[in-house]
């Protein structure tokens, strides 16, 4: 116990000093977290670092998805749909079937359905380093949208497609005739668990006015979808996602803003604990993967580590431009919706291709035998080539991807802070509106209400003015230079504060409250874009 205990703190250890180093380089942390976890197998004497399959997807993945989940842009996803769709189902099954197919050419000894399950390890992307790279350099909007769409839909084509290939592999068989109408059923299953959690889930919240127990119900809601549709067959993943979109359109409503207050800095800190463990733990992994491998020389290991990822980094290049251009060159009507893309974008997209946890629990979780006790075919070798289409595609993939996107010249729109701007300055005028109104039928505050009114039309005027078309700014409500002030001001709050406690004028449970509300008026100013 106390082993385990140790590691966990070393783990926290490591990934905070990683992070911290990741902000002084310009390099993703998802990608150092995978190269010091690579540095810390190499320190002699290092107990292994075994990861349970079961634990990655039970404790990783569910409140790793529904955050995401909750946080995706209802519109802009269903917009997005046909691409999303595309890349998560079309795509990963593409790649499913030719990785199987080129992995069974190139390796004599792996048979075919082994292959297959191999491709459907390696075919799910892992947004989690491509997103911290694309908002670090701010392309846009619709980019990220269908990169986030496609990581919360395609690992559950994968994970059902990794099931069927598992079973032809461990059975010699496998009834191609169900295949699709299981696959089908699946899906459906799983969204409808998720509707369901998501409903019940939502009406309890609805009857609680308690922020603790609102978040502690939040960390619980991923599992209450997830281990039902596991446990009935289904697909745990869509369950989990679609629990999550349906929270993030009906949260806004019911929560309250202490609970969101307070809910956002806790989902925030656990998604980067869980993101620094996982990626971690994939560059700790590197000497079980190759203890297994004694009976292959060095130059057959680079050659089919090398062979597997640049397929699998070409496939997603083969797939995605023909599939973002030839619907539209067959239909009218798509053209004129939707127009044709920019190859800039498109290209984008299909170099960012990284894979992650996902894939590492999936080649973890291969059985080690089948129903006839005989070893599983070719199964240290598949943990050895997805780990290294994990670090080739996160080390390769994602240290070019920033210099691609500037050498395409690809900026942000800015239609984030347009419409950020346009529904401050509705809800502005609304507000102001409504103070007139309330002006006229109580006379008798005339010196509160021309306050309130007066800071109103500031506002107005600020964003009435506003220059956010260049995508530049984030906040559309002030200015820079606004901005800059506002910060000082409240830079020497603050100083005066922490000096008249200093001096026992004043208690720290009043420097807290005083500061407390310092906070939340610098949470209002544009805040520097983060790293």
């Amino acid at each position: 116990m106390i082993d385990k205990v140790e590691l966990v703190l070393g783990l926290l250890a490591a990934v905070t000093c990683i992070a911290l180093l990741g902000r002084k380089l310009p390099i993703p942390y998802p990608i150092l977290l995978v190269l010091g976890g690579l540095l810390l197998s190499l320190i002699p004497g290092l107990p292994p670092v075994r990861v349970r399959p079961e634990i990655v997807f039970l404790v990783f993945l569910p409140p790793m998805l529904y955050p995401a989940a909750l946080f995706m842009p209802w519109r802009d996803f269903h917009a997005n749909l046909r691409p999303i769709s595309l890349l998560a189902i079309g795509l990963v099954l593409f790649t499913t079937l030719l990785v199987g197919l080129i992995a069974h050419r190139l390796i004599p000894d792996l048979p075919l359905a082994a292959g297959f399950v191999l491709g459907a390890i390696v075919s799910p992307p892992d947004a989690i380093a491509a997103i911290a790279i694309t908002e670090r350099l701010r392309v846009p909007r619709r980019i990220v949208t269908v990169l986030e769409g496609e990581s919360l839909v395609n690992d559950a084509t994968a994970l059902v497609a990794y099931r069927f290939a598992l079973a032809a592999t461990l059975t010699g068989s496998v009834a191609l005739g169900s295949l699709a109408a299981r696959f089908v059923l699946v899906a459906l299953g799983g969204i409808l668990i998720g509707l369901i959690v998501g409903f019940l889930t939502t009406w309890i919240q609805r009857k609680i006015d308690d922020p603790p127990i609102e978040i502690s119900l939040s960390l619980v809601t991923p599992f209450a979808a997830y281990l039902p549709a596991e446990q009935l067959g289904l697909s745990g993943v869509l369950a989990v996602v679609t629990t999550g979109l349906y929270h993030g359109w009906r949260l806004p409503e019911i929560t309250s803003s202490s609970t969101r207050l307070q809910a956002g800095p806790v989902w925030e800190m656990i998604e980067f604990l869980l993101n620094g463990f996982i990626f971690i733990l994939i560059g700790l992994q590197l000497p079980e993967v190759l203890s297994a491998l004694s009976g292959y020389s060095t130059t057959e290991l680079i050659w089919y580590g090398g062979g597997i990822s640049l397929a699998v980094i070409l496939i997603r290049i083969i797939w995605v431009f023909p599939a973002s251009y030839l619907p539209r060159l067959l239909s009218e009507k798509l053209r004129q919706r939707d127009p044709y893309p920019s190859w800039q974008h498109v290209a984008i997209v299909a170099w960012t291709g990284l894979r992650g946890m996902v894939s590492l629990a999936a080649a973890l979780a291969i059985p080690l035998s089948g129903a006839n006790h005989a070893p599983f075919p070719g199964r240290e070798l598949i943990l050895f080539l997805t780990f290294s289409v994990i670090l080739a595609t996160l080390v390769v993939q994602g240290l070019t991807l920033p210099m691609l996107i500037r050498w395409l010249g690809v900026k942000d729109d800015g239609s984030i802070e347009r419409e950020e701007c346009l529904a401050r300055l509705k809800a502005n005028e609304a507000a102001l509106a409504r103070l007139e109104e309330i002006a006229k039928s109580e006379p008798g505050k005339d010196g509160v209400l021309e306050r309130l009114r007066e800071e109103y039309r500031d506002r107005i005027r600020q964003l009435e003015t506003a220059d956010v078309g260049d995508g530049e700014r984030r906040g559309g409500l002030f200015s820079n230079e606004y901005d800059r002030l506002a910060h000082e001001a409240l830079r020497v709050e603050r100083a005066t504060l922490l000096r008249l406690r200093n001096e026992r004028v004043i208690n720290d449970e009043t420097l807290r409250r005083i500061q407390h509300d310092i906070d939340l008026a610098e949470a209002r100013l544009s805040r520097p874009r983060s790293h």
